[in-house]
């Protein structure tokens, strides 16, 4: 008996010694635990984000650059992230991911217990137990992290720890947000919003069920599951996203098979700052910005980062003006450019024209001095020789052409001469009375061609000229477009303004029309006239409204500037003209509405600036002398439809416009230079074209004046805006001053004579 209990009695001491060392383990393991979730949370294995990473996390926001309209145009990025706000989502793409990536998102605090255990017991064989909250805290604070075991163990701890910390700072759909926010879909596409416009080319609230789905089947490795490199890999994926959300019961079963059924349906367009809408605006905004950081600072003094910060800067461009003014450009001068090539088959030295050898080759010289091979070789210590002999070695490239591009060989030199061919045009549109640029085109193709024709290029501006010295001689000489002046030979005596020789302006088509109203000679161009008016005025007195108007380049102080031997970019020309039709009133061109950053907050609104010019008479008396330009002048195809010499290069034509127009065509010497200024009430539009170097030019007037090379633009143009009823683009008649002081009706018609022995339904034929 006593051996027995002996027995039991160790056995019950060993039972107790385990017991004590089964719960010792136990307790410094949870302790254990305990203060390794600690130490990570203090930092000491790596650094974690704090309350204000946690408040504001580093998300490298692309800028935005959006349009009067509510349209992203554009966006400034190193990486190109926008960010969405939860409402912003589209509800079937919130469900499906839900279902594919975390299917109790809504259940737990950042940590899925359940799915944890799962993979711990299955070794992760059953799928991985990240919730989305944790997926966020990788994607802000570490990204993939070590593949190395031990390494791998602690920054899943620090996971944890931050997903914890997300779900008490955030909502569940702040959450949700911000992992839509800051995932890499590929393809130069980060966040929801950028991925949707990269692929399908749409807002994310336009997105459709299957749509939704590719994107969420490309968080699990938007590498592999490239809807543009793996088509059928992309739709099986999101075949199973459809699955998960049937079994969640998001949707039908019917309606699964339909969705799976689809073919993957792309409208994928890479977003660049070379491509897309307004690039010329852009990039004029851009250089805006880069001065604009360094005057204006964030609260604690540092400087914005345009490519970072997440800016909006809202801009006065109407997204579709914008696009109807580069559908007009990019119609008319692929129209005008067959006849370009036409006029030029026969020229040994196209596209220049009657210039010398040395001119010649002195243009090309200066042009392989600016380009990006020249400036390359330079970087590389070859001399110039070798760079020159570079220019002549036949080499594969990729050149524009209105039909695409095309791929072929031939030199540096040729190509440069190639382009040397092409017609370039700009076109700007303003409201007068705002200032707010709705719609800006400074080239016919910004991958190719980056010079701005609106804001960079001042060219001759030839007759567009005239209505500043009609202006001047209404107000200095208190003339009217009715008073009447002699188109006869003149000349300004040496000595007289400045003038070093004789000079004896003389007519287009070089005869003379005797006495005519200011009105026809405006409508005519006469060039005697406005060399007559500038006489009597003086030089000094037209170059001084002119600078009043906004022109800010210099101008001679010569009789000389009547005819146009000035040069003015396309946004001054807007700028004065708008001045007619806003009564007077110069407003400085505008094209930011505010800027805001991230949050929202407006850091930034422009303060308008405007200066009275002329009175309200003499504003309208010079806008009767431009509507008289449409009515019988230069402008007047804007309303016929018989057509004419070259009519079919008139893109659009007949525009049969009805409504009151003022305008003025604009054609340099040599037909360097083509110019339409158009006006109605509510909208200002310049259009200029023209090729890059002078030199290089139509040879007659038929298609090098401005009524067949700039005028269509505008009646392409405006043709489109008026069809977009909601544009509100006036057809109205210019607002006219009450108590009007200077003549402007030159014609009255006679009263009608009634015979009072017929009956009133038969008087209309006795109107004289």
């Amino acid at each position: 008996m006593a051996i027995k209990k002996n027995n039991k009695t160790a056995s019950n001491k060993d039972i107790n010694y385990y017991k004590k060392k089964y719960w010792r383990f136990f307790t410094f393991g949870l302790l254990g635990v305990l203060a390794f979730f600690l130490f990570a949370s203090w930092g000491l294995f790596g650094s974690m984000p704090s309350f204000e990473d946690l408040e504001n996390p580093d998300s490298n926001l692309a800028t935005e650059i959006i349009s009067s309209d509510g349209v992203v145009i554009g966006k400034y990025f190193k990486t190109n992230r926008s960010q969405l706000k939860y409402s912003d989502l589209p509800k079937s793409l919130v469900e499906a991911l839900v279902a594919t990536e975390d299917a109790r998102f809504y259940e737990h605090s950042g940590i899925d217990g359940r799915g944890t255990l799962r993979a711990v017991f299955s070794l992760g064989t059953n799928g991985g137990a990240s919730t989305l909250s944790q997926q966020l805290a990788k994607q802000l604070f570490h990204g993939e992290g070590s593949k190395f075991l031990p390494f791998r163990i602690v920054q899943k701890i620090k996971e944890w720890i931050i997903a914890i910390r997300l779900e008490r700072q955030y909502t569940k759909n702040e959450i949700l947000a911000m992992y839509c926010n800051v995932y890499d879909f590929g393809n130069y596409s980060v966040g929801v919003s950028s991925a949707a416009q990269t692929y399908f080319s749409k807002v994310p609230k336009d997105l459709t069920m299957d749509e939704s789905a590719i994107l969420v089947g490309m968080f699990k490795n938007s590498g592999l599951y490239n809807p543009v490199r793996n088509p059928e890999g992309v739709k099986n994926r999101r075949n199973v996203v459809l699955a998960q959300m049937a079994k969640a019961k998001m949707i039908s079963e019917s309606e699964k098979l339909r969705l799976q059924a689809l073919p993957i349906a792309l409208k994928f367009k890479l977003e660049s700052h070379r491509e897309g809408m307004a690039t010329y605006f852009r990039e004029y905004l851009r250089d805006y910005m880069k001065k604009w950081v360094t005057e204006n600072k964030k609260p604690d003094g540092s400087d914005y980062d345009i490519y970072k910060d997440g800016l909006k800067i809202y801009t006065t461009i109407d997204s579709r003006m914008q696009s109807y003014a580069e559908e007009a450009v990019s119609a008319h001068m692929k129209n005008l450019q067959q006849q370009f090539f036409i006029d030029m088959k026969n020229n040994k030295n196209a596209p220049f024209v009657n210039i010398t050898q040395a001119e010649t080759d002195r243009i090309m010289t200066q042009a392989m001095k600016n380009s990006v091979r020249w400036a390359q070789m330079k970087e590389m210590d070859k001399s110039e020789d070798d760079i020159i002999a570079s220019f002549k070695v036949k080499t594969k490239m990729r050149v524009f052409t209105w039909k695409g591009e095309r791929d072929t060989v031939m030199t540096p030199l040729d190509s440069i001469r190639y382009y040397k061919h092409f017609l370039q045009s700009g076109l700007m549109a303003m409201e007068p009375q705002t200032g707010a640029i709705k719609a800006w085109v400074g080239g016919i193709n910004y991958k190719y061609f980056q010079y701005d024709h609106v804001g960079q290029g001042a060219r001759q501006v030839g007759s567009t000229f005239k209505p500043f010295v009609y202006a001047t001689a209404i107000e200095q000489l208190n003339m009217s477009p009715c008073d009447s002046i002699l188109d006869g030979p003149f000349m300004i005596h040496k000595g007289r303004h400045h003038v070093t020789e004789d000079w004896e302006p003389r007519n287009s088509n070089h005869t003379y029309r005797g006495m005519v109203t200011l009105k026809q000679a405006l409508a005519g161009s006469i060039n005697t006239v406005s060399a007559k008016l500038i006489d009597r005025t003086g030089p000094e007195a037209v170059v001084e409204l002119t600078k009043k108007l906004g022109v800010k380049t210099e101008i001679p102080v010569q009789p000389s500037i009547a005819l146009g031997a000035v040069d003015i970019t396309v946004e001054d020309m807007v700028a004065a003209y708008s001045t007619f039709a806003n009564q007077g009133v110069y407003v400085k061109p505008q094209f930011l509405s505010r800027i805001e950053n991230k949050s929202g907050e407006v850091i930034y609104e422009p303060i308008p600036e405007s200066h009275d010019v002329l009175n309200k008479d003499i504003a309208f008396a010079v806008i009767k002398l431009l509507q008289g330009v449409t009515e019988s002048g230069s402008g007047s195809r804007l309303r016929t439809q018989g057509g004419g010499s070259g009519d079919n290069r008139w893109t659009g034509y007949p525009y049969m416009f009805t409504n009151p127009i003022a305008g003025k065509t604009g054609t340099t010497q040599n037909q360097s230079d083509g110019w339409f200024m158009g006006m109605v009430p509510n909208l200002v539009t310049g259009v200029w074209v023209g090729c890059e170097d002078r030199s290089a030019r139509f040879k007659s007037l038929t298609y090098g004046q401005g009524a067949t090379a700039a005028l269509p633009v505008w009646g392409y143009f405006m043709k489109l805006c008026y069809a977009d009823k909601d544009l509100q683009i006036s057809k109205a008649e210019f607002e006219r001053p009450a108590n009007l002081s200077i003549k402007v009706d030159c014609y009255q018609r006679p009263a009608v004579v009634k015979d009072t022995t017929q009956t009133e339904q038969n008087t209309d034929e006795f109107e004289l």
